[in-house]
């Protein structure tokens, strides 16, 4: 079975980009603090970082290089996964 890389370098770079903005997005209603506190709690970890104020031009920058991060891992996966199933043929 083959795959666009692409295609599939495009899905990855959205879902990654949706998370860090979703991410943003708990900065700037306040929640992100909360939400890190218990990961590291739940982990045994003592919380060592603090959360700083919500940045827009800093979102942006999140966002877009962690879609262009998803859109490379994306299309190198499909890539390699093309070959491999090529390569059972």
């Amino acid at each position: 079975m083959q795959t666009n890389p692409f295609r599939l370098g495009l899905a990855f770079g959205v879902v990654l980009a949706l998370c860090h903005a979703t991410w943003a997005l708990m900065v700037a209603l306040g929640w992100a603090q909360a939400i890190l506190d218990f990961a590291f709690w739940a982990h045994f970890i003592n919380p060592p970082y603090r959360v700083t104020a919500f940045d827009f031009s800093r979102t942006l920058v999140l966002a877009g290089l962690t879609f262009v991060i998803g859109l490379i891992l994306g299309t190198v996966g499909g890539a390699v996964w093309n070959r491999l199933a090529s390569s059972r043929t």
